[in-house]
């Protein structure tokens, strides 16, 4: 890819020619229109145009089509699905992220001829790592600040989702913090609701967690949600400098890509990034974002860590699409600025997930967040951080995880309610 360009990979599908498809797709995001117009001459077309570096069908005279259309569906209207790349000159837009989203996922997704349509992968010039912060604490620094040098981050949220008060969640974090746990974080419905204030659920659950640091020497990590309009998030995130905590939290897709880069421009506490909301950017097969393209923009943005589901989840999602999520958020971006983030495991996670989960990953740099896992455990919750933290050095040792679980207890025990 050159440097004066930028690219984007799609899955097509089409009811007419493929060709002449994505020749109107590339024509609506550089010059928009579908007829010659004055000043639109053949040199600005080919210093500002889009092009259409490469189109390879994959499937040819199949049902369809996928989406519906104003005009109706065609009875026995067969489609053509194909892999297209489209490039277009950064000139254009410049190094921005919320005009690149407008170029690569704009009006295309509306034309009639498309029936289907996915982003698959996204390709920036170095300029872009110049412009946006990236993640500044990402795995390193999360390391540091939980004080966990090489195994995953074991980590649980705070349940029920609502209706505990402050007081009650500081209670709460107490029994984890007693309980050995590395990462704890709010829920994301969990905001600023009057029935637990932001401010004085933070004063709470800060409290605690600095008498049991004084007293231990370990702060776990809590990830407040700061989830908010600017002003709002701003307050927040000083809120929680001045009360000595080491991490906030954000729903991406509720604050925007551009709340986002705010709040990496002046965040100077990790940033856990909750994708809620992915589904319907990514559940039907031919509409929408694949995680491989869509999290690049929000680790530039400055993100630390990114959600990425779980094995043998709740949701809809496959264990092949989590872990390529997972490598993803571990896979560089530019040479000179690899943005990598850890990736946050979470959605029914338990003991039984930790060989799986290292076999397809082939790397610890990750935070496994378990709810029923830990708080669940019939001995405790301190045998439930315990059972997981077995698991996951039985994985990496190479030991089954029926043997580890003969001669640790509170691993067996996982098992039995896990099984």
């Amino acid at each position: 890819m050159q440097q004066d360009r930028f690219e984007a990979d799609y899955l097509l599908e089409t009811p007419i020619d493929v060709t002449r498809a994505a020749d109107i797709i590339s024509g609506e995001q550089s010059s928009g229109t579908f007829v010659a117009i004055p000043g639109e001459t053949p040199e600005l077309k080919e210093r500002s145009a889009a092009r259409v570096v490469a189109l390879d069908v994959t499937e040819r005279d199949v049902p369809g089509p996928s989406l519906a259309s104003q005009d109706g569906p065609v009875p026995g209207q067969r489609v053509t699905r194909a892999r297209l790349t489209l490039s277009w000159p950064l000139a254009t837009i410049g190094p921005s992220l919320p005009n690149l989203m407008a170029t690569v996922a704009g009006n295309l997704f509306e034309l009639k001829c498309v029936s289907g349509l996915k982003i698959l992968d996204i390709r920036l010039p170095d300029v872009f790592a110049t412009a946006y912060p990236g993640p500044r604490f990402g795995i390193e620094g999360t390391r540091r600040l939980a004080g966990v040098a090489s195994r995953p981050l074991i980590g649980t949220i705070i349940k029920p989702s609502v209706g505990l008060d402050a007081q009650a969640t500081a209670a709460l974090v107490s029994q984890l913090c007693e309980a050995g746990i590395d990462f704890i974080k709010d829920d994301e419905l969990q905001s600023d609701g009057p029935a637990c204030p932001f401010d004085a659920r933070v004063a709470a659950v800060m409290a605690v967690i600095e008498r049991h640091a004084d007293r231990t020497g370990h702060k776990p990590m809590f990830a407040f949600n700061l989830t908010g309009d600017l002003d709002q998030m701003r307050r927040r995130h000083d809120t929680l400098l001045a009360h000595g905590a080491t991490c906030l939290m954000v729903s991406l897709n509720s604050v925007g890509l551009v709340g986002m880069i705010e709040l990496g421009r002046f965040s100077q506490l990790p940033i856990h990034a909750h994708r809620n909301g992915w589904g319907y950017l990514s559940r039907h097969p031919l509409l929408g974002w694949s995680y491989v393209a869509w999290q690049k923009l929000w680790r530039l943005a400055g993100a630390d860590h990114m959600h990425v589901n779980g094995l043998s989840n709740k949701f809809s999602e496959t264990d092949e699409s989590v872990i390529a999520s997972a490598k993803t958020c571990l896979t560089p971006l530019f040479p000179d600025k690899p943005c990598t983030v850890m990736p946050v495991f979470s959605s029914g996670q338990t003991a039984r997930q930790a060989h799986g989960t290292f076999a397809a990953l082939g790397s610890t740099d990750l935070i496994m967040t378990a709810g029923g896992g830990v708080m669940a455990h019939p001995d405790g919750v301190a045998a439930g951080v315990r059972s997981l933290r077995e698991a996951w050095a039985a994985a990496v040792d190479g030991i089954p995880l029926a043997d580890h679980a003969r001669t640790h207890p509170e691993l067996g025990r996982a098992l039995e309610v896990a099984a």
